[in-house]
């Protein structure tokens, strides 16, 4: 691949459900790639798209009533409409329906079986529907759960074809020691060869016991085999470029990263670089494996009704705030515990104070001192120490990218606007300006605006309608051609004339979700003359005695009390359980208890969550409660009981 190609993918998303936080944030990440590397001059392809094959769907389909096509044409169209809502800049949307992508991989079984790597046998085995994967008994859990997912495996014998996975374990390996930034974070790298060098068997990648997924090759007259939903899946990333039927964009392979969750590393680190040797095809450069996305700890699901709806909260906070969020947050292939409160952190002080106070701050001052007009060409002269550290941070910033060390980027990329900040409050052009040090005072709001239109441009990929505003009030465009000319040979601003103009990111006090309204709304169950008890036990999430008991419960004792300001809804409260000190606990119970009435009562306190910050001031704790169309109320003990007392 050309240094001036840069093909970028997502995985293709499984139809068998509706997009949620983890799907938006691969996503976002894919396109930040992707515009950034339209925006310094690559020719940019971007791929994403939905994986429709195998016997989940089916059985999906059928259990909703559906036909299978359907079925797919309908979750697929979702996933396309929210990347659509999103202004996500795909250059294709594949589907596995697709004619073409479906004649490309039956060449790819061609190509592989005449090289020797595909033979026909039989296979005994446990086997995971939800993971439409065979594991060795040695890998089960308890000698039948699914190793991946937990669920009960079945012992299915069938006839298969099989690739020759174990041919290629010594050039797997050779494959990962040369190329260590093949696959990132470094970490998963190590997880792949310790698995690889405990021994690869023969992958079976045929089914006969379904019939939804691609068909053999006409020439091999075995019309009862589909091909296995991963073979067929991994290769979407060739003939989406056309390999197969029109290979007119194939000089973009090899992908420069294929973004995926780490729950499905082990098909794009082993059994997709195979594949592409057993097809003599170039290798990635880079599979970029990003952790999960969680709300208090525990892994998004429906089944736990805590999956996070990423367009409601899009919708409420603003888009590309969400996009920031998501990116700086949490260090790519770590876990992130998905909360409001860190979100709204986020916009208030990074976005809010830092990025948009300074253009506030630039107008304000230009408007004042000079009728609006800003001029960068003594900037030098007098501000060279801070072109000098603002150099530095830009000068880190790219590796970043494609490294996949986003949060690193972001946060490197806010030390420029801090040198921005510290230079007003420093130089003090209210100051300058009393004692005629005018052309001091001009140069100064042009170091302002150059930091403004460099950070705008480096942060374009992350927000691409807040910094075309910013670049608007700087009196340019956002471009290749002023990114080369602003970024690349640090080119001056042409003088321009600021406007008054709202605040980029107004305030945000309290939630703006109710936490039941982030959720993913369940499917209406069918109505059946169910008793009561029974339908409300068909809506629990059921959990073993064991998870119960991580849950610390511990009676408090309410010492302080008093009202949050500028809150409707919170109280600030000091409760004993029985510690050194209090516990802070921010409870949002305001609308149905007074400070005063709560000081000296018990309450049941969750002692062992995580501390959060509310409005700014951490809580260690919550109260346990009741709500319902009556009204909150605290649960309390019966008799007073020790502070510290457990409650099991």
């Amino acid at each position: 691949m050309s240094c001036h190609k840069s093909y970028i993918t997502t995985p293709i998303y499984y139809v068998n459900d509706v997009a949620h936080i983890g799907h938006a944030y691969t996503t976002i990440i894919a396109d930040t790639l992707a515009r950034y590397a339209r925006l310094i001059g690559q020719d940019t392809f971007f791929l994403t798209g939905t994986d429709e094959h195998g016997q989940k769907i089916e059985e999906a389909a059928k259990k909703r009533g559906k036909d299978t096509q359907a079925y797919a044409d309908e979750i697929s169209a979702k996933f396309r409409e929210l990347w659509d809502e999103f202004d996500i800049s795909y250059d294709k949307f594949i589907r596995t329906t697709d004619a073409d992508h479906m004649k490309g991989v039956q060449k790819a079984f061609s190509v592989m079986y005449d090289r020797g790597d595909i033979y026909k046998d039989t296979y005994s085995g446990h086997y995971c529907i939800s993971c439409e994967t065979f594991f060795p008994q040695t890998q089960l859990v308890d000698g039948e759960f699914c190793p991946d997912c937990g669920k009960q495996t079945s012992i299915v014998e069938e006839e298969s074809y099989f690739f020759r996975l174990s041919k290629y374990q010594d050039r797997l390996l050779e494959w990962y020691r040369d190329n260590p930034e093949c696959i990132l974070p470094k970490s998963k790298r190590n997880e792949v060869i310790r698995f690889v060098e405990g021994g690869l068997n023969d992958l079976s990648i045929t089914r006969t016991s379904f019939d939804w997924g691609v068909k053999l090759p006409e020439r091999f007259n075995d019309p009862k085999h589909v091909m296995y939903v991963w073979l067929d899946a991994l290769m979407n990333y060739v003939t989406a470029l056309g390999y197969g039927t029109d290979e007119a964009k194939m000089d973009f392979w090899p992908a420069r990263v294929h973004l995926i969750g780490k729950d499905i590393l082990r098909f794009h680190a082993i059994y997709w670089p195979a594949f592409l040797m057993s097809l003599d095809l170039p290798l990635p450069k880079h599979i970029g494996a990003h952790g999960w996305w969680t709300r208090n700890g525990e892994k998004m699901s429906k089944s736990k009704g805590n999956v996070v709806n990423p367009k409601e909260v899009a919708d409420a906070y603003g888009l590309e705030n969400f996009r920031y969020f998501m990116l700086r947050e949490v260090p790519f292939g770590g876990d992130g515990d998905f909360s409001q409160r860190a979100l709204i952190d986020r916009i208030n002080s990074d976005l809010g104070n830092d990025l948009g106070n300074l253009l506030n701050r630039l107008i304000g001052m230009s408007s004042k001192y000079f009728e609006g007009r800003v001029e960068c060409d003594l900037v030098e002269k007098y501000y060279k120490t801070e072109l000098d550290e603002l150099q530095v941070s830009l000068d880190k910033l790219e590796p970043y990218i494609f490294e996949l060390q986003l949060h690193r980027y972001l946060e490197e990329l806010w030390r420029p606007l801090t040198i921005a900040n510290r230079a007003i409050d420093k130089y003090q052009p209210w100051t300058m300006i009393k004692e005629g040090k005018t052309e001091e005072t001009m140069a100064l709001n042009g170091l302002i605006a150059t930091i403004l239109a460099k950070v705008s441009l480096m942060l374009h990929a992350v927000m691409p309608k807040t910094t075309t505003v910013i670049a608007n009030a700087l009196g340019f465009e956002i471009t290749p051609e002023s990114f080369n000319k602003i970024i690349r040979n640090g080119e001056i601003l042409e003088p321009f004339v600021t406007q008054k103009r709202e605040p980029l990111f107004p305030r945000i006090e309290e939630q703006l979700l109710e936490e039941k309204s982030i959720e993913e709304s369940k499917e209406e169950p069918k109505k059946e003359n169910k008793p009561k008890e029974e339908k409300e036990a068909d809506n629990i999430a059921l959990i073993g005695i064991e998870q119960f008991f991580e849950v610390s419960l511990k009676i408090g004792t309410i010492v302080e009390a008093q009202e949050v300001k500028k809150s409707k809804k919170l109280l600030l409260l000091q409760v004993d359980i029985g510690e050194d000190r209090p516990r802070q606990v921010v409870a949002g119970i305001k609308e149905w208890y007074s400070a005063d009435e709560l000081v000296g009562t018990q309450v049941c306190v969750v002692a062992n969550l995580k501390p959060a910050k509310l409005m700014g001031m951490k809580s260690e704790g919550m109260l346990l409660a009741a709500k319902d169309s009556d009204g909150l109320c605290l649960i309390r003990p019966e008799k007073p009981k020790a502070v510290g007392t457990p409650i099991s």
